[in-house]
């Protein structure tokens, strides 16, 4: 059985992630989760899943979680060091990365220094600092996993193969809610239009970055 963290459990990608851990209860046992303020969800994953350890976004959080917790054996911790805490968690063996930006840059790197291999959903960190969470991963030895889409795609298809015989690779865009808007049109967009996706349901920041593209932006980086 693989004991995993979640970074990130109330997002898309760390629900996803609970799911298949309790669709295979015999392979995965979740150790470790934190979330940021969404209280409700992560007091009912905490719930459900019995981790050992739960980190949410501030200390006034952390104290209510406890309180709702009351019975529970699980221990409750807050802010960047919670998340490093999640992250590094001894009896993990596989954390799964899925902050949003820069916020899961120094949790991912803590959990690959502490010799974690990592799935990894958060784009955004190696945009802002791949060099060194590379070399990190070398020094370490542990594996970096992509697991959002695109790159997901990418991994499957280049595993085991050089890149002698690759000429390109092309990403595909969904267009968001402007897909078929005119261009001289876009001068009076309204904030309210691009957050309404067609398609998915995300927080403002990924919704925002891929109403304008600039999603694509990073994954190409």
């Amino acid at each position: 059985m693989k004991a995993i963290s979640i970074l990130g459990s109330t997002g898309s990608v760390g629900a996803a992630t609970l799911d298949v851990a309790s669709r295979f209860p015999e392979r995965f046992r979740v150790t470790a989760i934190s979330a940021g303020r969404n209280l409700g969800l992560v007091a009912e994953q905490a719930r459900r899943f019995h981790p050992e350890l739960v980190s949410v976004a501030t200390p006034d959080l952390a104290r209510e979680l406890t309180a709702r917790l009351r019975g529970e054996r699980i221990e409750v911790v807050h802010g960047m060091e919670g998340a490093i805490a999640v992250a590094t968690h001894p009896m993990s063996e596989f954390v799964m990365s899925a902050m949003v930006g820069a916020m899961g840059l120094r949790p991912t790197l803590a959990a690959i220094e502490a010799g974690k291999d990592v799935g990894f959903a958060n784009k955004e960190v190696l945009v802002i600092a791949g060099e060194m969470v590379m070399a990190a991963v070398r020094e370490h030895r542990v594996r970096l996993l992509p697991v959002d889409s695109e790159h997901n795609a990418i991994f499957q298809c280049l595993e085991g193969r050089g890149r002698d015989g690759l000429k390109r690779i092309i990403l595909t865009a969904s267009g968001g809610p402007f897909r078929e808007l005119p261009a001289d049109r876009f001068a009076s967009i309204t904030v309210e239009q691009a957050l309404n996706h067609p398609t998915w349901r995300m927080g403002d920041k990924i919704t925002i970055d891929s109403a304008t593209l600039m999603n694509k932006g990073l994954e190409v980086i």
